[in-house]
């Protein structure tokens, strides 16, 4: 081998890239971050993470993924690598992602509450199980197949079959059809030049006006109402008084109404006048006795047949013989 300079160039830049693939391994290992804190987050399945993934905080890498331990009581724990000055809350919430169907995963980190304190060495994370991707293609294909078997119901063969039966009934049903298509062409065409009822509703404002006319005496007569409605109120207002000042024994009626010395008076005269009733139906007193003594009837009967006797044959005679007929017959 010659050495000249474009071997020597060749040796240099394949030394230079050898270099950048180790750098590259040693960052992707985490050992930009071994010395920032370690935390831990415990995932039921961590899918084809691998140590060395990177951490992000709102998309922004923040450390790497140190270790993967072996799962235990069916969780699987992870050891992050993260960057010292990070702000990771330890309400923050771990989540496993990928970047693309076919991308690299990643853990991702949430912002956390302010007024949580920031993780330490010792926090353990919230996590998130994600749904697993091969999971999410399984359920696609299902629904593929059914996509697929739907499809595949409706051949050729399967529209004739659906569609045969409303052929025939156009065919065997055309002039119908056509007459009421015409039918509808006719009614539509009358509505539009304002023809009917529908057309003029549709055409004249002579409902709109009526309804207009209707609302304005609706108003006014509301107008009106509102002075009988203030009388009314104020009647109501000065009945509520009266009844007020009843309650309280004034005037006349608020006397009767509270005063209990008339009502011992009233009851005291219906008494008096139960017992004077109660005499009189026994024939006690004057008018007990003409009112139960039947002699006494007796003669006031005489005494009207006398009467009515000397009126008889009154009518020609003068005032004094009339007089002196009288006083004979009942004397």
């Amino acid at each position: 081998m010659k050495n000249t300079l474009e071997t020597r160039l060749g040796l240099f830049f394949a030394l230079v890239v050898i270099a950048a693939f180790l750098l590259f391994e040693l960052i992707g290992s985490g050992a930009l971050f071994s010395r920032g804190k370690h935390l831990r987050a415990q995932f039921a399945t961590v899918r084809d993470l691998k140590a060395g993934d990177p951490v992000k905080l709102a998309g922004v890498s923040i450390g790497r993924v140190r270790t993967i331990h072996a799962p235990k009581a069916g969780r699987v724990e992870v050891e992050l690598a993260i960057d010292p000055e990070a702000e990771v809350r330890t309400d923050s919430v771990a989540s496993i992602l990928f970047t693309g169907l076919m991308g690299q995963n990643f853990i991702s980190l949430t912002f956390g509450s302010d007024k949580a304190p920031l993780a330490d060495s010792t926090t353990l994370l919230t996590s998130k199980d994600q749904p697993d991707l091969a999971a999410i293609m399984t359920k696609l294909d299902g629904a593929a197949d059914g996509v697929q078997n739907m499809t595949r119901s409706f051949t050729g063969e399967e529209f004739n079959k659906l569609l045969g039966p409303f052929t025939d009934f156009l065919k065997q049903n055309q002039p119908r059809l056509v007459a009421i298509l015409g039918n509808l062409q006719n009614i539509s065409t009358t509505i539009a030049e304002g023809q009917g009822t529908v057309g003029k509703l549709i055409k004249e404002d002579t409902l709109y006006q009526s309804a207009l006319a209707t609302v304005t005496n609706l108003n006014q007569t509301v107008d009106d109402i509102r002075p009988l409605a203030t009388d009314a109120r104020a009647a109501v207002a000065e009945a509520r008084s009266m009844v007020t000042a009843m309650n309280k024994g004034e005037g006349t009626v608020g006397k009767l109404l509270k005063d209990e010395k008339l009502y011992s008076e009233t009851t005291t005269a219906m008494t008096n006048l139960r017992e004077i009733f109660q005499k009189i139906n026994g024939g006690q007193g004057t008018i007990g006795q003409l009112v139960n003594d039947a002699g006494f009837l007796k003669n006031v009967k005489l005494t009207l047949q006398k009467v009515d006797k000397a009126t008889e044959g009154l009518e020609d005679t003068g005032p004094l013989t009339v007089l002196s007929s009288v006083i004979g017959n009942l004397f």
